[in-house]
């Protein structure tokens, strides 16, 4: 299932293929993921303050709708035009960035390391947009229910998102259509279903595809856009690589990911 990284960049020192686990190494490697505990122990401790502050039900109920509201939208936005953008590669300052948040996953998109969001960037990024709706709602107890809703929802988010690059058929027909419609994005078109595991956006701004049918094939699906002709001009995701970039997934994962997106 796994093997062991020199370098022990992923957690407990392994490097974890989704394309190689079943369900439960995915749930055993999910609850001992230290993103996942950090992200519940702020929800837990934002979540107790906002509930021992609240002076009404609303002040908490409130700012959870809205986030739940605004998150899958705030994601399609962050999505599509940062994490898909094709500027922050064009920086030295922050090509690193971009390797780590986005591309390094495109180019496997069953490495369970580089699936998850840093903490670093994740958190603060949270906090930034939930804490003013909530505190234009609620106060402070508004922004800590607003912030514990944001952490427990990519904690759901996260999940979900390994399950569709799991090597596995779930066997709740909407979870299969979750899965279905997110390798779309991923072996298919990385402009379509930008979504996780809400596509409404996607619906609302026309970038949503059921199948590949009607889908146009995309030669930057796996790459995105950083190309060699770009790796040329922008070199540094290709030296801190260590290897071009390259234009398909390990083979391997050609026919899992084309059974489940048909």
């Amino acid at each position: 299932m796994a093997k062991k990284l020199s370098w022990g960049r992923a957690w407990h020192g392994r490097s974890y293929d989704l394309g190689r686990m079943t369900l439960s190494d995915l749930w055993s490697a999910y609850l001992t993921y230290p993103a996942i505990n950090l992200y519940a122990a702020l929800a837990v401790v934002s979540g107790a303050f906002a509930l021992l502050t609240a002076k009404s039900w609303l002040a908490v109920v409130l700012p959870l709708l809205a986030v739940c509201v605004v998150y899958p939208l705030v994601w399609y936005a962050l999505h599509r035009y940062i994490l898909h953008g094709r500027w922050l590669y064009r920086m030295k300052w922050s090509a690193g960035l971009w390797k780590r948040i986005h591309f390094d996953h495109h180019q496997d998109p069953h490495l369970l390391e580089v699936l998850f969001g840093s903490p670093l960037n994740t958190i603060p990024t949270m906090a930034i947009i939930t804490g003013p709706i909530g505190y234009g709602i609620a106060g402070w107890t508004g922004a800590a229910a607003a912030f514990s809703t944001a952490l427990v929802t990519t904690c759901v988010y996260e999940f979900f998102h390994c399950i569709q690059h799991l090597n596995y058929k779930p066997k709740s027909k909407v979870i299969q259509r979750l899965k279905r419609d997110h390798l779309v994005h991923h072996f298919h078109n990385e402009t379509a279903n930008l979504g996780i595991v809400s596509f409404y956006p996607d619906k609302l701004f026309h970038t949503y595809y059921a199948s590949v049918r009607g889908c146009p094939k995309s030669a930057t699906v796996f790459n995105l856009g950083y190309d060699l002709d770009e790796a040329k001009l922008y070199p540094w995701v290709m030296e801190i690589t260590g290897a071009p970039p390259r234009d398909k997934p390990p083979s391997a994962l050609e026919e899992v990911a084309r059974k489940a997106a048909s």
